[in-house]
């Protein structure tokens, strides 16, 4: 087990997908936080002694409504946020049943194509982990 850095903020995090109900395409659920104004995954901050993946799941269903089974560990992002270093571990996690209730964290989702959600997002470092829900590792040239 590596040491953290403790000044890092550990957060995680899901691309969380569906089938559409209506034409069984791909769809990712993006959320917007009023604070921020911005698009992004549901992802939150590790609560005290959280394991990551526990973590990534509770942030998808408090923010979302949406339970979930997670799926394949992406990338791992690491940037600075609010003058501190942040690193969020992301998985893909299909929905499952749930019901989205605004909150003040996020006032709406939406379900929406690949290509679409991509330029949805705010943030350029979220776009990578579409790619990786959407392109196999090999196709990438990563051949994991």
């Amino acid at each position: 087990m590596t040491q953290r850095d403790d000044s890092t903020v550990q957060a995680a995090g899901c691309v969380l997908w569906r089938r559409s109900p209506v034409d069984g395409e791909l769809e990712v659920c993006l959320v917007h936080r009023p604070k921020y104004d911005d698009w992004s995954h549901p992802k939150g901050k590790l609560k005290r002694g959280e394991e990551p993946l526990a973590a990534a799941l509770r942030e998808v269903e408090e923010e979302t409504g949406y339970r979930a089974t997670a799926g394949t560990e992406l990338s791992t992002l690491t940037y600075m946020a609010a003058g501190r270093p942040k690193q969020v571990r992301y998985w893909a996690a299909e929905a499952g049943p749930g019901t989205f209730a605004p909150t003040t964290e996020v006032d709406r989702i939406v379900w929406l194509r690949p290509e679409a959600a991509r330029r949805r997002l705010t943030q350029t470092r979220d776009r990578d982990l579409m790619d990786e829900l959407v392109i196999p590792a090999a196709e990438r040239g990563q051949g994991r």
